[in-house]
């Protein structure tokens, strides 16, 4: 039987013995003031910070009453505090920084419904049970697993995304026209390229509970992986670690005090269920969606299943085009997600150029983070729509529109890779200066090599179809 928590306070409280009087505690209690200083900095980060890989600048808490406007909501009384939010961090205010902070959440934790908003005409999405019973799936194409070209696919993917984050990390948070002021015209890297990224640690995290669970794998399963593997986060993800130390599950993980619940999270880290799951979009898009809900909800869990049904597409289809157009398909129709990569995939067909359909996207989606789902998303379809299948030209045009470019370039590049004969892309230019090692910023898997990460990702696939096969 276990001991009780009372019987383990009384044999501590019955062992501590007193130590020697010591004249001087002063540097014990002065702990409490270095953690609220660290309290403070924690807030004028949140307030204004600057990504590692391209320095754009981050309003987080700004960004929270925008997505909470993106959302619905009523958030006019809390914009009425962003100035002096803001000024609070430019003087360093520790004091001010933390009531004008806790107010702004207050009421963003009470905001009601605007119910003007066109929000609120599209139905609100929350389980994987509620995409099954409205999209129509189409049969899952077999794939023989067991060859050495799903191998060879499998590395391509995780290739063209290791590309595609390196490519975009330099350049994520920015304009189309301030990247074309800066650097005119994108068409490969900008410095040696590094695979620090947040992104793939998500995805790693759930390759490392696919190796044990495989396809019965649980949104708990992941979140379990996320504490044991993932030290912090941004934004929804942030949240979603405080929820799960908290003891709050997914789906209530993803959606208590979370404002980002919409935002590019889940949509960032699901090519890994694309490519556990290839030919099947059904079940990457299920695989997608019990990760997704730890973080996000609604129209950002459609996000990550947008992703993972491109990658698990690109095993079967040849053409770029048919592929973003099958995968818009294969959204839930009655969501704002929908209706966005519906919008953003007219312009395409509309336009004679990437340049023209972007900027009616840009304009059209103008009231959205650049961390948002939506206008990375729509970045993904016209990017894939005007690369033609082109590597080069798809990699220039992702770099190009700006945005969240990490997230979208890598998955794009993920799929793309899959989707053409990867062995013609230039290898000096993309592959090469990436190198053979792969570093990250986790507690374990800090270091390990592209061939390792390839090998297991194919391992984990077989041994699951294995165990699935056995149990039928």
């Amino acid at each position: 039987m276990a001991k009780k928590a009372w019987e383990y306070e009384k044999e501590w409280i019955t062992k501590a013995i007193p130590p020697k009087i010591e004249q001087d505690c002063q540097q014990d209690w002065l702990k409490y003031l270095e953690a609220g200083k660290a309290s403070d900095e924690k807030l004028f980060h949140d307030w204004l910070s600057f990504v590692p890989g391209s320095k754009a600048p981050c309003h987080l808490v700004v960004a929270a009453i925008q997505s909470m406007h993106n959302k619905g909501y009523d958030v006019r009384e809390a914009e009425k505090y962003i100035q002096a939010g803001l000024q609070a961090e430019k003087e360093k205010d520790g004091a001010k920084i933390q009531q004008i902070t806790a107010k702004i959440y207050r009421i963003l934790n009470k905001a009601k419904k605007d119910t003007t908003s066109s929000y609120w005409n599209y139905k609100i999405y929350k389980t994987w049970e509620d995409i099954e019973e409205e999209v129509v799936f189409p049969q899952a194409v077999e794939i023989n697993i067991f060859e050495e070209a799903f191998a060879k696919k499998i590395r391509h993917g995780w290739l063209g995304q290791l590309i595609g984050g390196a490519l975009g990390t330099q350049l994520e948070g920015y304009t189309t026209e301030n990247i074309k002021k800066r650097f005119g015209n994108i068409e490969g890297y900008l410095r040696k390229p590094e695979t620090y990224n947040d992104d793939i640690t998500y995805e790693l995290a759930f390759l490392e509970g696919f190796c044990e669970k495989g396809y019965d794998i649980t949104s708990e399963d992941i979140a379990d992986q996320w504490l044991a593997l993932i030290a912090d986060g941004y934004s929804a993800e942030e949240i979603a670690l405080h929820n799960l130390r908290r003891g709050l599950l997914p789906p209530e993980s993803g959606v208590y005090g979370n404002y980002f619940s919409d935002w590019i999270g889940a949509q960032m880290r699901t090519p890994i269920h694309g490519m556990v799951a290839p030919g099947n979009p059904k079940l990457a898009a299920k695989l997608a969606v019990y990760d997704s809900i730890i973080s996000h909800s609604n129209n950002g869990m459609i996000g990550g299943m947008f992703n993972a049904v491109l990658v698990s597409l690109s095993f079967v289809e040849k053409d770029a085009k048919t592929l973003i157009e099958k995968t818009v398909q294969l959204l839930p129709q009655k969501s704002q997600y929908s209706a966005i990569a519906s919008f953003a995939l007219e312009q395409c067909k509309k336009y004679e150029t990437w340049q023209e359909a972007w900027a009616v996207c840009e304009t059209y989606l103008e009231e959205f983070h650049w961390i948002h789902s939506y206008p990375n998303m729509a970045a993904e379809i016209v990017a894939l729509w005007y690369g033609e299948g082109d590597f080069e030209k798809t990699s220039h045009i992702i770099c190009m529109e700006g945005r969240d470019v990490d997230c979208t370039a890598a998955p794009v590049l993920n799929a793309l890779a899959i989707l053409i004969d990867f062995e013609k892309v230039d290898k000096q230019k993309y592959v090469a200066p990436i190198g053979d090692t792969i570093y990250t910023m986790m507690r374990k898997m800090q270091k390990f090599t592209i061939a390792q990460l390839c090998d297991k990702t194919v391992e984990a696939v077989r041994n699951a179809v294995k165990r699935k096969d056995e149990k039928q």
